[in-house]
């Protein structure tokens, strides 16, 4: 039998780039549609409908605006994300995803580092927030310093592969920046908790990208929810 080796490092058809074109996220399957959620909101009455009506937009508007968000839950998507390694940390807070990751115990190829397309000045007032401050001058040394930074961890990870150090431990060295890829599914119902706290004008400008890329990817399949969520 034959094996196909995927490459992380190559986005699936459906997919929004993000980051300068430095991550991606793509869109590898859904279950469900919108005639989903208004059957699973009328379930209790024994209607079912195979096609959306002016009716059934009415009724989405009135759970998704009032938060009867149930019925969203039967709607499920499938992501596959290259991220690097901090916005993978961020995106795991949200324990409603199931994920599955790409291992650096098991292969030392494809790796990859993120080099920031505008370096950020910290914010005076909040300290887990940043802003647009820095001069032209003042991002690129900065830019470079994380490019010669991830440069170096690099090196220092291939020669401990070199001395036959293990792959478990010599990753210990790779910068936060380095690329990672990452399977996750979500239903609507978390999905959409997802995007109101990622695409907020508090989320870190990387979450912000990939929250905005996922939006894209779905409004196509879910046009009236979209329209509603104001996506």
């Amino acid at each position: 039998m034959s094996e196909t080796v995927l490459n992380v490092n190559a986005p699936p058809k459906d997919h929004v780039m993000v980051l300068d074109g430095q991550g991606w996220v793509g869109l590898v399957s859904m279950m469900g549609s919108e005639t989903t959620i208004v059957n699973a909101a009328r379930v209790s009455f024994g209607k079912f409908v195979s096609e959306i009506s002016e009716r059934d937009i009415i009724l989405m508007k009135y759970l998704l605006e009032n938060r009867h968000t149930s019925p969203l839950e039967h709607v499920v998507f499938s992501f596959i994300v290259h991220c690097p390694l901090f916005v993978r940390s961020q995106w795991h807070r949200h324990r409603t995803w199931s994920y599955n990751e790409i291992s650096r115990r098991y292969t030392e190829t494809d790796i990859e580092f993120y080099v920031p397309p505008m370096v950020r000045s910290q914010s005076e007032n909040n300290r887990q927030a940043s802003e647009d401050t820095m001069s032209k001058e003042a991002q690129n040394e900065a830019r470079e310093m994380i490019r010669k930074a991830n440069e170096q961890s690099l090196k220092e990870y291939e020669a401990l592969l070199t001395k036959g150090v293990c792959r478990e431990q010599a990753r210990g060295v790779l910068t936060q920046n380095v690329m990672t890829t990452f399977w996750a599914t979500v239903d609507l119902h978390n999905l959409a908790h997802f995007l109101e706290i990622r695409d907020h004008a508090g989320a870190q400008w990387e979450m912000v990208q990939y929250a905005r890329a996922i939006k894209q990817l779905i409004k196509p399949k879910l046009p009236h929810v979209a329209e509603i969520m104001h996506w």
